[in-house]
């Protein structure tokens, strides 16, 4: 449990790094911290499909410290992914005036 906490702690801070202008960039203190965790682990999870599940290379326990490099890559896909998403979200607010389906959403999203 404490090895897959500092596994992904240190995957989601190194791929963070790795990443220039990711979207967690203005974090700060322990938020940054939990959001590095929660990456580095659905990352070692992604990670574990990719190369054990899917290409049957690599150790089969998935939060060990054995398959570091398979998390540190899915990791990498974790954080360009949900970049790619927060931004798209962001973007979609800001053209519409407000949260997409809610006011000043688009035309026919109101409640009835």
């Amino acid at each position: 449990m404490i090895g897959a906490l500092l596994l992904g702690l240190f995957c989601g801070i190194v791929a963070r790094i790795l990443i220039p202008n990711d979207a967690f960039r203005k974090m700060s203190g322990p938020m940054s911290w939990l959001v590095s965790i929660g990456l580095g682990l659905l990352g070692a999870l992604v990670g574990y499909l990719i190369f054990t599940v899917g290409l049957g290379i690599g150790d089969t326990d998935i939060f060990d410290w054995g398959g570091v490099l398979s998390a540190l890559i899915g990791t990498v896909i974790v954080v360009v992914i949900a970049t790619w998403v927060l931004r798209r979200m962001a973007r979609r607010e800001v053209s519409t005036g407000g949260p997409a389906g809610g006011p000043g959403g688009p035309a026919g999203s109101e409640p009835a």
